[in-house]
């Protein structure tokens, strides 16, 4: 495949990858300036988008399916086209069901990305850590303007601009994605035939203990960036500062976990992912555990901290899949692997709100959270090495 449209494919992967997360997570920020609107709580407007986050998750299997078997390039257009009609149907919702509507299709087209373009960017990269830093970093900006750009938009424009507007820059990206963006996918798969060598037994426990942290992961990524606004509202002395302050805090914290992505997707290119994989599961339990009770700015310390390590899992976790698969199966395996992420992590909604509404704040939550940090740990103390990473020293021990 010609470099130039190799670099051209993983540039309009890596803006899909921040259209995808900014737009799933426009609604917990702007849910903050929706209150008056609906003359719902925060617990049952929160609970109006748990229907996107099981779509987000459901659909990844058939968008995985797709294209492998027709077509990556015309899945990512659907993507581009879909996602951004979705959001701005969203903004012209009267209802709550309406509400309920719009983030469902969001969340259906937003499924389309990861099994997608995780598979596109693998087939395209030129250093796999470090292209997955930069992608992951992407996505990790889309968190953090979602934050940042629905609380402007929401205070200077009112919540439906915070959805009509990304939904329309989405689309014209899609147009620009159409124009410029060859279908290479059939030389890609034609080309990438080769087989993997590794041990049905090493690939088998792999996958376990990624399923087993995926899962777990799912659920901490998920309930700590939807929490994070409204935990940051009750919990920091922002001087009564508006939707707006309350967005730019997060986006400030979300940013470290594009710190975390550079920083791990540089790594891994040198080391194992067990070794690098062990020190940054280790890191998300105790600052789960301390975010539960702190207040004031050591809250914010302590969730730089949480988004440093579940950023940083999250390309220990696309590496798996890219060092563990073959290009023809990639795309079904990316779909497997965040099925089980965003299908943990749809709980997370229903859980945030049960939690919530109970005490009113998020002590009980962050303690569910510190404990799926413990089963990351363990997963990542039972992740394999592959055999050329294992040293022959060991290698001759477990020989005797």
């Amino acid at each position: 495949m010609p470099a130039a449209a190799s670099r051209r494919i993983v540039t309009f992967v890596n803006i899909a990858h921040g259209f995808d997360h900014m737009l799933m997570l426009i609604f917990p920020t702007a849910v903050l300036a929706m209150e008056g609107a609906f003359g719902l709580p925060y617990g049952e407007l929160l609970a109006l988008s748990l229907g996107g986050f099981v779509a987000f998750g459901a659909f990844s299997i058939p968008a995985g399916w797709l294209g492998d078997r027709w077509s990556r390039h015309r899945m990512m257009i659907l993507f581009f086209f879909g996602i951004g009609l979705s959001a701005l149907a969203t903004g012209f919702a009267s209802q709550p069901w309406h509400l309920a509507v719009g983030l469902f299709c969001i969340g259906m087209f937003a499924a389309i990305y990861h099994p997608v373009g995780g598979a596109l960017l693998i087939a395209n990269v030129q250093k796999m850590g470090r292209d997955l830093g930069i992608n992951g970093v992407w996505g990790n900006m889309g968190v953090a303007l979602a934050a940042l750009i629905t609380g402007a938009l929401s205070d200077w424009f009112g919540w439906r601009a915070a959805f009509m507007l990304p939904g329309a820059a989405a689309l014209i990206a899609g147009i620009f994605y159409l124009l410029l963006v060859p279908d290479m996918h059939q030389a890609a798969k034609a080309a990438a035939k080769k087989p993997l060598a590794i041990p049905r037994g090493v690939v088998i426990r792999a996958f376990a203990v990624l399923s087993l942290v995926t899962i777990a992961g799912g659920l901490t990524f998920n309930a700590g960036t939807v929490s994070l606004p409204k935990l940051f509202e009750q919990r920091l002395d922002l001087g009564g500062l508006s939707t707006f302050g309350v967005g730019a805090v997060a986006a400030l914290v979300f940013s470290f976990g594009a710190v975390a992505q550079l920083i791990i997707g540089n790594i891994i290119d040198r080391y194992p992912l067990r070794r690098v994989f062990i020190p940054v599961a280790a890191l998300q339990a105790p600052c789960f555990f301390l975010a539960g009770w702190a207040v004031g700015w050591p809250l914010a310390g302590l969730a730089a901290g949480i988004m440093f390590a579940m950023f940083g899992q999250v390309t220990i976790n696309d590496a798996m899949i890219a060092r563990y698969t073959t290009d023809e199966w990639r795309a079904r395996a990316f779909a497997l692997r965040y099925v089980m992420s965003f299908g943990a992590s749809a709980t997370a909604v229903p859980l945030i709100a049960w939690l919530h509404g109970r005490s009113g704040d998020f002590q009980s939550l962050y303690m569910v959270l510190a404990a799926c940090g413990v089963v990351i740990f363990a997963g990542a103390l039972a992740f394999p090495l592959r055999p050329e990473e294992v040293e022959p020293a060991a290698v001759n021990q477990a020989a005797e």
